[in-house]
């Protein structure tokens, strides 16, 4: 999936403080019939300007293996990925370091079968593999798709899923968690449960916009802001700032004439990035792309700009935490 490039071009902007070192802590890389976006298309994003220093890589049901136990075909994504991340090591593709960091798939409701799994993972990409996200975003609505995963209703309070989460910790993996703005509860319950292990909050939680929730965005922001403020008394959990460009959202950008500017993303979604900063602190949030994904609404340059102009008002030290060094510090990069 590489957007409508034609679309995306008509909006062009200049990158605003391009010396300003990011990681991208969430980016997706796939090659379906159709549908590409690999190394080539995500250096075309990264040379709108920004200082893209490294990416993390996060699961998207890229070229699992064809055969095996249904438990490994996994790590087919691994393999491919860490692959990438090697022809980008090699710098001749530009300096950034592209998938520093690997976060899989396991179906941690394996419970302590995982592990097999996970020491799989790590064993096929030991300098890269991060985490595991076993996506839990589900609603009852037919109008929302479930994850790619297909996750049943209630999927963080299952107990063979409590068991298989357990294993993480030990393995010095992390947990991404994606799921939808109403199951923001459930993730704070697994969090207090599980204080030892590292939860990255993706997307805000998912707002929903689409559907049954169309219509209702400050009904849905006010009860938001409490379930995230309650989420942020777990230590263990960081927020990633971003993917809320997407269609599910409710935003419609895709659908217009022409694509947003950055001044037009800050003004619908400020509220969402502002108070997570608040909660959460700048030091437990880092801003995401979210690509391709959201590249469905915008380019890669307009959505870092905006990110910049969120933080125009934040010292040098916050905005280092919020670009740069909570990426580091989560997903361990040098």
């Amino acid at each position: 999936m590489a957007g409508n490039l034609e679309w995306l071009a008509q909006v062009r902007e200049e990158a605003l403080e391009p010396e300003l070192p990011i990681i991208d802590p969430h980016h997706h890389l796939w090659d379906h019939p159709g549908s590409r976006y690999e190394l080539d298309e995500l250096m075309a994003d990264v040379a709108e300007g920004h200082n893209i220093r490294a990416t993390v890589f996060v699961e998207c049901k890229a070229m699992y293996r064809d055969t095996g136990p249904d438990a490994l075909k996994p790590l087919g994504e691994t393999e491919y990925v860490n692959g990438i991340a090697a022809k980008a090591a090699s710098g001749g593709f530009g300096a950034t370091r592209v998938a520093a960091g690997i976060v899989g798939f396991a179906d941690l409701r394996l419970g302590k079968a995982v592990d097999e799994v996970l020491n799989a993972h790590i064993s096929r990409a030991p300098d890269r593999f991060r985490g595991i996200r076993h996506a839990s975003a589900f609603d009852d609505s037919p109008d929302i798709r479930a994850s790619h995963t297909l996750p049943p209703k209630g999927l963080l309070g299952l107990d063979a899923f409590r068991e298989g989460f357990a294993r993480l910790a030990p393995h010095g993996l992390s947990f991404d968690a994606w799921l939808y703005h109403h199951q923001i509860p459930e993730l704070t319950a697994l969090a207090r449960d599980n204080a030892e292990t590292a939860i990255i909050f993706d997307h805000f939680g998912g707002p929903l916009g689409i559907g049954p929730y169309e219509g209702k965005r400050d009904e849905i922001f006010a009860q938001w802001k409490k379930d995230v403020a309650e989420l942020a008394q777990c230590p263990n959990v960081v927020a990633k700032l971003g993917g809320i460009n997407m269609a599910v959202n409710g935003f419609g950008w895709h659908k217009r004439d022409l694509p947003p500017t950055s001044d037009e993303l800050v003004a619908a979604t400020r509220d969402w990035y502002l108070h997570s900063i608040d909660v959460f602190g700048p030091e437990r949030c880092m801003f995401e792309s979210n690509f391709p994904v959201d590249k469905l609404s915008c380019s890669y340059g307009v959505v870092w700009n905006a990110f910049k102009k969120i933080a125009k008002g934040f010292s040098a030290e916050e905005k280092a935490a919020l670009f740069h060094d909570t990426a580091a510090r989560v997903y361990r990069l040098d």
